[in-house]
């Protein structure tokens, strides 16, 4: 097992870490939470290279998708930079990339009743006001306590005090997310457990995809 204790708050450069090869050629992976072999609960970065396909499979407990880079593809269609895809509990895809892609993936973590399949081409979408002047929203899913969100900071924004119920998860997509905790670039991977709480911020200016509510409670 990897980072499976949700208890634990975990920071990682993705940046920094490793690619592991998978079984499939020309797709590997960085680590940054796993519970299994191939039938994994996990969170990793992934990498296809152009021509490379992975084999029909079922997604027993679901499975989320950030297209970081590239056009990632699969049956139902081509997913460019910038797209956001949930596949329920219960689907299967055959997916490829016929020019390389990078990714941010999750799996088996969605519940068992939500079914709603989601693709959202985020580039096209609008952003909405957030609780403070400086933050943009772009809600992605949310089922239960599961929410999932784009959040874009200005320059010189500053969050309320928080804490996260059901745990909080970042990917900072560009530029630096702070908290009283530390700075955060590009590629980091922040997970915080359930009713951590902080005071975020960024300097700079930043977007960051964020997943609340889907921790052990």
């Amino acid at each position: 097992m990897l980072n499976m204790d949700f208890n634990e708050r975990v920071l990682l450069q993705s940046t920094d870490l490793a690619w592991v090869e998978s079984p499939m050629p020309g797709i590997s992976r960085k680590l940054l939470e796993r519970d299994g072999g191939e039938l994994a609960r996990a969170t990793s970065i992934v990498r296809y290279t152009a021509g490379s396909h992975f084999s029909t499979h079922h997604h027993t407990m679901g499975e989320e998708i950030f297209v970081l880079e590239g056009i990632f593809s699969d049956e139902y269609g081509d997913y460019p930079a910038g797209t956001y895809i949930k596949n329920p509990p219960g689907t299967s895809h055959a997916p490829y990339s016929a020019t390389g892609c990078i990714l941010f993936v999750k799996l088996r973590h969605l519940n068992a009743d939500d079914q709603l399949r989601v693709v959202i081409h985020t580039g096209e979408m609008p952003w909405y006001p957030g609780m403070v002047s400086g933050l943009q929203v772009m809600p992605l899913s949310e089922y239960a306590t599961q929410h999932t969100a784009l959040v874009r900071w200005a320059p010189g924004t500053i969050f309320k005090p928080h804490q996260h119920w059901g745990g909080e998860e970042v990917l900072v997509l560009d530029g630096v997310f702070s908290d009283q905790y530390g700075d955060y670039r590009q590629g980091s991977w922040i997970r915080s457990p359930h009713l951590s709480a902080h005071h975020p911020f960024s300097k700079t200016g930043c977007t960051i995809l964020v997943k609340t509510g889907h921790l052990p409670t």
